[in-house]
């Protein structure tokens, strides 16, 4: 077994101190509005290195005022203009969002519970969404039409959903119907050929391809109850974009890899010397998707939490690599994780395969355990770290003057076939 650094277990945010010593990124210390500078790019932290499409959102300059102030003036900023806008505004967190941002959020959850909170506050004017680009489409989809979605940094996106695009699975579709016939008629069992499921990380556009071809979003909460429908409805599933969650989903459900391919799009049947035959065995095909964030977490560092504490109870997202769920005692959601740490008996120790700065927070709110990341290395979402308070107060503020900065808005015809599959998703509530 290769030697890695144990985590030091950490109670802290990330300072720029923790973060100049070990971390991924020199350039996480930075303030985000210099990576707004360059262009398209998904910034410091685990989607550094990802290709990021050319036509990717970008945020513009934003006041130097908001740039230079202390956290404490935009703490007291921010506050002041939700108390100004009172019940016309609602901020939406998830729960990798920093510790300066959570702060202000009237609702902190995962991306399930939160499309729900968007359909709770019916009476505001404004949701402001920090989180990523996906969520705030999301939000739009849900929310009424006099409703405005605000994202604070339009460049915080997902290399994740990026890997899958409209072109890539409507190809793959036109591919599969090649083999499997007519894919929008059932064969004499009553069954479609294949349906599509895409996980909530991936774009409005692909959330409606899914709609109109009778398909439905899923999300890390409700993925298994997601499929056990899917199933009664079609012989297969095409799942899309994050390969893990499908993979470990599917074993869960007792499904064998091997009637689990992968795809790669752009590539005849998928490339990775798929045949028409196995295709037609298959149970779930699953797009060349990830998560950098969760790529990250190896076999190797769940051993070294295990030699370094023998009662370590080890969870990881099920966005992890098969190998690390298998070497972890659970698996779940970034709400079973945080029902997990709230329940458990005083003096428990955690090692936790999800992104560090909702692992860090956990282990403030919870002193009575041992909390630490699997990742020794400090690594966060690179994208979730582009909302800083700045950001926040600078749209905020403006809504206090009476303008809409940084709408997120779907195309009405768009909106129509993503709310179809959304509407599906929250449909099959999440097994607790």
């Amino acid at each position: 077994m290769t030697d890695l650094p144990m985590p030091t277990i950490r109670r802290d945010v990330l300072t720029p101190d923790m973060l100049a010593a070990s971390s991924c990124s020199t350039g996480l210390v930075a303030a985000p509005w210099t990576i707004d500078q360059q262009g398209p790019a998904y910034g410091p932290g685990a989607s550094e290195s990802d290709q990021i499409p050319v036509n990717a959102p970008v945020q513009g300059s934003i006041p130097e005022e908001y740039r230079k102030a202390s956290d404490e003036e935009l703490h007291e900023r921010i506050a002041s203009a939700k108390a100004t806008l009172g019940d016309r505004v609602v901020v939406l967190g998830h729960f990798y969002q920093r510790d300066e941002i959570v702060q202000h959020a009237d609702f902190l959850g995962d991306s399930f519970q939160l499309a729900r909170a968007a359909l709770t506050k019916q009476d505001a004017e404004y949701i402001v969404f920090c989180g990523v680009h996906f969520m705030a489409e999301t939000a739009d989809i849900l929310s009424k039409p006099e409703q405005a979605v605000v994202l604070p940094n339009l460049a915080a996106g997902c290399s994740m959903a990026d890997m899958a695009d409209v072109a890539g699975v409507e190809d793959c579709w036109e591919q599969l119907g090649s083999v499997l016939g007519d894919l929008s008629t059932p064969d004499e069992t009553g069954k479609m050929p294949v349906m599509p499921i895409t996980y909530m990380n991936s774009s409005a556009a692909l959330k409606a391809f899914v709609g109109r071809h009778g398909g439905v979003v899923c999300t890390s909460s409700n993925a298994e109850v997601v499929l056990e429908k899917a199933f009664e409805k079609a012989h297969r599933v095409l799942f899309f974009p994050d390969q893990h969650l499908g993979r470990n989903t599917g074993r869960a459900m007792g499904i064998p890899l091997e009637k689990m391919p992968m795809w790669k799009p752009n590539q005849p049947l998928g490339g990775y010397g798929n045949t028409a035959d196995s295709l037609r065995d298959s149970k779930v095909i699953l797009w060349h998707g990830f998560c950098s964030v969760h790529e990250r977490f190896t076999v190797e560092q769940v051993e070294a939490a295990r030699a370094a504490f023998p009662n370590v109870r080890v969870i990881a997202h099920p966005e992890c690599p098969m190998e690390v769920i298998d070497a972890a005692d659970e698996a779940g959601s970034t709400d079973y994780i945080q029902r997990a740490v709230k329940s458990a008996e005083p003096g428990t120790v955690f090692a936790i395969g999800t992104e560090i700065t909702m692992v860090n927070r956990l282990a403030q709110q919870h002193p009575e355990h041992t909390i630490f990341c699997l990742d020794p290395v400090v690594c966060p979402c690179s994208t979730m770290y582009r909302i800083h308070p700045a950001y926040l107060a600078w749209v905020l503020e403006e809504l206090v003057a009476g303008r809409v900065v940084n709408q997120i808005s779907v195309p009405e015809d768009q909106a129509r076939d993503a709310k179809l599959a959304l509407d599906r998703m929250l449909e099959a509530a999440p097994r607790k």
